[in-house]
């Protein structure tokens, strides 16, 4: 396709890039990011106001099931081109200290970082982006290989909030300040505060702070007394018995799922495990209301699929059943099971 006539602003492009996205057309991409830049946009608001909330858009339109996940990946994978074009284009020299900006491990989510990554460098910083699911011992390797002044690292899903902190207290140990961003840590920053870290909302917040180490070393300490109970750890050791128990429930109380298909069958197995990560995520920074969120966002992806909350709800019921000599964890199910209800989930006991 033609790419649209260049805009003044990223506001007046973002429909146009993001007609390029849904058409998979990387050149026209490239071309409308470009054509901001030619016209005195400075790249970093492209970068800002244009890629990242069309990628929020793609997000949200898999989640709402207009696009498939091909058609997902095929988008991200044009920003990724467009960052690299606009990046390409500014060619910042580095007059600054070293970053090092990676995921969590586990954490596949990597354009958003990247971003982070672009604007420490086009704030003249030298950076390295490691890029998704780096292991905590491979990063540590690398800092103790190549001297960083900081590390920033992202999280976008809280389930990974244990393996986050344990990747906090490694980068730590090597004597490297952190900053963490990612909704992850919640919209507010709410986990991170508990695991004692510092936490940016967003590109231009992480740089201002990786440039004053005193605020970065100022976290406070962590707040997880609570996991002295063992409800955590017990709780990740059962995770696929507790899968496993699952699944025969809902096989036995909802004869439907007999029938799924075996992508069918991959798709509950994997949400089961969602439910458990997050429990345990909920339980590690002992706030149910990461459990009851994560509940409503999944009731939303799962009606928007045709599967009705019920089975959700009767997923819920279970846990708790297994998990009844759990006090926190039992507490956290009852309230996430109340708001499924409360959204048209009840089922008959």
């Amino acid at each position: 396709m033609t790419a649209p006539t260049t805009a003044a602003t990223p506001a007046d492009a973002w429909a146009g890039y993001l007609h390029c996205l849904q058409e998979a057309d990387e050149h026209c991409a490239i071309e409308v990011a470009t054509g901001l830049l030619a016209a005195g946009v400075p790249a970093e608001r492209v970068l800002l106001d244009l890629v990242a909330p069309a990628q929020a858009e793609v997000g949200e339109r898999w989640a709402r099931n207009e696009w498939s996940v091909a058609q997902e990946h095929a988008a991200t994978h044009i920003s990724e081109r467009v960052v690299a074009a606009v990046a390409a284009y500014a060619n910042p020299r580095p007059n600054r200290g070293r970053i090092v900006v990676a995921c969590m491990d586990g954490e596949w989510h990597a354009l958003p970082p990247r971003l982070v990554a672009e604007v420490l460098r086009l704030r003249g910083w030298h950076v390295t982006f490691l890029g998704a699911s780096v292991p905590a011992a491979h990063l540590v390797s690398y800092l103790h290989r190549h001297d960083a002044d900081a590390v920033a690292l992202a999280c976008a899903l809280p389930m990974r909030l244990p393996h986050a902190h344990r990747m906090i207290e490694a980068c730590r140990r090597s004597d490297v300040p952190v900053v963490v961003g990612g909704r992850g840590f919640g919209a507010d920053g709410r986990w991170a505060r508990r695991l004692g870290v510092a936490w940016a909302p967003d590109a231009p917040s992480a740089a201002d702070l990786v440039a004053d180490e005193r605020a970065l070393r100022r976290a406070r300490p962590a707040e997880l007394s609570h996991l002295a109970d063992d409800e955590y750890a017990s709780l990740a050791k059962r995770r696929g018995e507790l899968i496993d128990g699952a699944l025969a429930d809902l096989r036995e109380r909802a004869p439907a799922t007999r029938d799924y298909t075996p992508a069918q069958l991959d798709s509950t197995v994997s949400d089961l495990g969602y439910i458990v990560d997050f429990l345990g995520a909920a339980l590690y920074v002992d706030d149910a209301s990461l459990f009851t969120e994560f509940v409503d966002w999944m009731v939303d992806i799962l009606t928007s699929r045709g599967v009705p909350a019920a089975a959700l709800g009767l997923t819920l019921e279970h846990y708790g059943r297994v998990l009844r000599d759990f006090p926190r964890a039992t507490r956290f199910l009852a309230a996430a099971g109340s708001s499924v209800a409360a959204r048209g989930g009840a089922v008959s006991r």
